[in-house]
């Protein structure tokens, strides 16, 4: 004959554990978008730093820089 007692603690930690797998989806998810968040940010600074590159270091083969259409974006004179 078995002897077999129910574990009293078994559905306590059952539901323990699902809420903790529950959290580490959330925490995963937060961090996913976070980092989505990051990349396009990195692109739109990439984006910026080029377009102050292209004003502020024109091609080597231009002999004057070139004129900006926005006040105060231009090159500075010393």
């Amino acid at each position: 004959m078995l002897n077999w007692r129910r574990d009293p603690g078994y559905e306590q930690r059952t539901r323990e554990t699902e809420i903790a797998i529950l959290r580490e989806r959330e925490k995963r998810l937060r961090i996913e978008k976070q980092i989505e968040q990051l990349r396009r940010e990195n692109a739109r600074l990439k984006t910026l730093l080029a377009c102050v590159d292209q004003l502020c270091f024109p091609p080597e083969s231009s002999s004057s820089p070139q004129k900006s259409t926005e006040p105060d974006c231009g090159p500075s004179s010393p």
